[in-house]
């Protein structure tokens, strides 16, 4: 038997990503978001971001229409909570010891730590109420090198953190699709 628990999103699990742009000054920004998603748009993949607030990298990602998502693992769960915990507004967020590059097919930054990084180009922003959801063409995505993706991604190899109002880590591997059909 289930109860009524109200309006919540918390089942709604999500992989948390550092979004990378460059400020007007050209410093990076980072900022933690868990509202990414994937979708098929006639010939390529979009990710899909939303983000709410009045954050810098909102603005940044409408000036400049391109970005990273740098997909986050648990080793790195201390410096999205500096990222989180800092503006970027007017300011560095270089406080905290991390190494950036630029992505090897967009001007923008990516972070050296991340396993799984995409780089995209904005294409359309929809706005709704404070929050703003981008649709971005990827352009690129940069894997760790030592990782074997060639028969499937293993999310236990990228260690991701993952949100639904707490943060988690991926435990057990249960197989593709069709390993568990019922019997006819």
């Amino acid at each position: 038997m289930r109860k009524s628990i109200g309006n919540q999103q918390s089942m709604i699990v999500q992989p948390c990503f550092l979004i990378g742009t460059y400020n007007p000054d050209g410093t990076p920004n980072f900022a933690p978001i868990t509202w990414v998603s994937i979708t098929w748009c006639s010939d390529h993949y979009q990710l899909i971001i939303s983000m709410n607030g009045t954050k810098q990298t909102k603005i940044n990602a409408e000036a400049n229409r391109k970005l990273s998502a740098n997909l986050v693992s648990t080793n790195m769960l201390q410096l999205m909570e500096y990222f989180g915990s800092r503006s970027g507004t007017g300011t560095a967020k270089d406080a905290m010891p991390y190494t950036h590059g630029r992505g090897l097919s967009l001007d923008v930054p990516t972070l050296d730590i991340s396993k799984y990084v995409y780089e995209c180009e904005v294409t359309q922003i929809i706005p709704t109420g404070d929050t703003s959801t981008y649709f971005c063409k990827i352009i690129d995505v940069q894997c760790e090198a030592s990782i074997d993706i060639t028969s499937g991604i293993d999310l236990r190899d990228f260690d991701p953190i993952i949100y639904s109002g707490h943060y988690h880590a991926i435990g057990n591997h249960l197989g593709k699709i069709g390993d568990h059909h019922p019997p006819n």
